[in-house]
C-alpha cells in the first residue's frame, strides 16, 4: 500500500513538471512571434482617408469613360480584339496585389502576416506541400465569410465577372475571402496556386496561363516570391516571365526564408537567383529584389535582423505608394485604354475607307477585302495613321489581328469615322480626343493639386530608401 502511494505521488510531480515544462515551452512560443507595429506605420492604416474625394474622383472618371471613351469602343467593337472589357467594378475596385512563384515559398503565409491571420479562421493554409490549388482573393467586408467563385463571377458589382469565360472548373478553384480589416479597405491581394514544372496544364483543368494573364493585367503591383531551395527555372515559370514582359515596372521580386541561411550562403543563393532570372528580364535596370522572412515568427539567431527589417519596410513603403497613387494609376489607366482605342477606331476607319476606294461595280468585295487585310502595307493603312495623327508607331496592335478580327466581323459593319456624329451627342472621335488631351489630364491635375505630401516613415523606421512610384502605368 504504502508503495503505491509513492509511485502516485512520483506520477503526479512527473505529471506537473510535464505542465510547467509546456507552460513555459508554450510562453517560449509566444515570446517568439515578432512585433507587427511597423506594418501599421509604414502602411499608415491609423489614418482615415478622404473618402468623398475619392468617391467624387471616381464618379468622374466613370462619366468621362461612358460618356466619351465606351462609345467609339462599342461602335468598332474593341473589346473582340482585345478581349479586355472594362466594366464598373473594374474603375471602383481597390489596387491588387498579385503573389506569384514556385509552390511553398512562402506567398501565403506572407498575406497571413501582413493581414494578421495566423492561428484565425480563416487563415491560408500553409504547409511544406504544395497547399494553394485556387485562386483566392481577399477582399474587404463587413464581416468575416467565405465567397465562391461561381457567386464572384455573377455579381456585377465585383471586378471579377469577366472570368467567367474560363469555364466553370476554374470558378470551381476560385475563392473569395471577404474580412474587415484597415489594409483591406485599401487594396485586395490575390494569393494564387503556386507552379509546379512537372505538371502539365492540362492537368489543372482550365487554361492557367490565360487565368495569370488576366490578374496580371490588372494588377497594380506583383511579388513574384522564391526561396533558397526553389531557384531553378522550368517551363512554366519562364511562361510566366513571359506574360510579365511589358509589366517590368510592376514587378518585385522576393527572396523569402532568408534566416534560413548563413550571411554568406545568402550571399550565394541571391547570386544564384539572379543569374537563373537573367535570361527571363529583358531591362536594362536589374530588377530589385527584397530578402527578408515574411512570416509571423521571429527571425533565426545569429542572422541579419537589421537588414531583414530594413527590406521588409522598403517592400511595405513600396505597396503604401501604390495605395497612395491608386487614383492617379487608374486615371492613367483608362486614358491609356482610350489611346488604344482610339487607334483601334482610326485603323478600322482607314479599312473602310480602303475598302469603299478599292471597290466598283464590277469588283468581287470578297477578293477586294482579302486583298486589303493581307496586305495592308501596300495601302498603306497603317503609315497613314503614323502621317495624319499623333500616334506612336510603338503604340500600334499587330497586323495579323485584324485579319482575325475582320474575319468575325465583316467590314461592311462598320461605318467610317466621319458618319459617326450626331447633332447632340457630337462626333465619337472629337469626343474620345477631347478625354485624351483635356479631360483626364484635368481630372488627374486636379487629383495632384489637392494632395498633402506625408511623412515618409523611412524617415522615421531609418529603413534609408526614399519609395518612388515606379509602377505607374503610363
Amino acid at each position: 500500500m504504502k508503495g503505491t502511494v509513492l509511485i502516485c505521488c512520483f506520477l503526479s510531480l512527473l505529471h506537473l513538471q510535464a505542465a510547467a515544462e509546456e507552460e513555459e515551452g508554450g510562453a517560449d512560443f509566444i515570446s517568439a512571434l515578432r512585433d507587427r507595429s511597423h506594418i501599421d506605420e509604414t502602411l499608415r492604416l491609423a489614418t482615415e482617408e478622404k473618402s468623398g474625394d475619392y468617391a467624387g474622383a471616381i464618379q468622374r472618371l466613370r462619366n468621362v469613360y461612358h460618356s466619351s471613351i465606351k462609345p467609339m469602343e462599342q461602335a468598332y467593337k474593341y473589346n473582340e480584339l482585345r478581349q479586355h472589357e472594362i466594366s464598373d467594378g473594374e474603375i471602383t475596385s481597390k489596387p491588387m496585389v498579385l503573389f506569384l512563384g514556385p509552390w511553398s515559398v512562402g506567398k501565403s503565409s506572407m498575406i497571413n502576416y501582413l493581414l494578421g491571420m495566423n492561428d484565425s479562421p480563416y487563415q491560408l493554409y500553409t504547409g511544406a506541400e504544395p497547399t494553394t490549388s485556387e485562386f483566392t482573393v481577399i477582399t474587404h467586408g463587413e464581416k468575416i465569410r467565405s465567397v465562391e467563385g461561381i457567386v464572384m463571377a455573377a455579381d456585377s458589382s465585383r471586378s471579377f465577372s469577366p472570368l467567367e469565360k474560363f469555364g466553370q472548373n476554374f470558378l470551381e478553384k476560385l475563392v473569395g475571402i471577404e474580412m474587415p480589416h484597415k489594409l483591406l479597405e485599401r487594396v485586395t491581394f490575390v494569393d494564387t496556386p503556386g507552379i509546379i514544372e512537372n505538371r502539365k496544364q492540362q492537368e489543372r483543368g482550365y487554361p492557367f496561363n490565360d487565368v495569370c494573364q488576366w490578374f496580371i493585367d490588372r494588377a497594380d503591383l506583383i511579388f513574384v516570391v522564391f526561396d533558397p531551395t526553389k531557384l531553378d527555372v522550368g517551363l512554366e515559370l519562364e511562361m510566366l516571365f513571359r506574360q510579365l514582359k511589358g509589366r517590368e515596372s510592376q514587378i518585385r521580386i522576393i527572396l523569402n526564408k532568408a534566416d534560413n541561411l548563413a550571411t554568406q550562403d545568402l550571399m550565394r543563393v541571391y547570386g544564384a537567383l539572379f543569374w537563373s532570372l537573367a535570361p527571363l528580364i529583358n531591362v536594362t535596370e536589374p530588377p530589385r529584389v527584397y530578402v527578408s522572412s515574411f512570416w509571423p515568427y521571429d527571425y533565426a539567431p545569429d542572422t541579419s535582423r537589421e537588414l531583414f527589417k530594413r527590406e521588409e519596410i522598403s517592400l511595405l513603403e513600396d505597396l503604401n505608394q501604390v495605395i497612395e497613387n491608386r487614383m492617379e494609376n487608374k486615371i492613367a489607366f483608362i486614358r491609356q485604354h482610350g489611346i488604344r482605342v482610339r487607334i483601334h477606331g482610326l485603323l478600322v476607319d482607314r479599312y473602310v475607307q480602303t475598302f469603299k476606294e478599292k471597290m466598283s461595280y464590277f469588283s468581287d468585295p470578297e477578293l477586294v477585302f482579302k486583298e486589303i487585310v493581307d496586305d495592308p502595307d501596300k495601302f498603306y493603312i497603317f503609315k497613314s495613321i503614323l502621317a495624319k495623327t499623333n500616334v506612336s508607331k510603338f503604340d500600334l496592335p499587330n497586323r495579323d489581328a485584324y485579319r482575325d478580327f475582320f474575319g468575325v466581323n465583316p467590314i461592311t459593319n462598320f461605318k467610317p469615322l466621319t458618319a459617326q456624329c450626331s447633332y447632340m451627342g457630337g462626333c465619337l472621335l472629337e469626343k474620345i480626343e477631347r478625354a485624351i488631351t483635356n479631360e483626364l489630364p484635368a481630372l488627374l491635375s486636379s487629383i495632384n493639386s489637392g494632395k498633402q505630401p506625408g511623412l515618409s516613415s523611412c524617415e522615421t523606421t531609418g529603413c534609408g530608401e526614399k519609395p518612388k512610384n515606379r509602377y505607374r502605368k503610363n
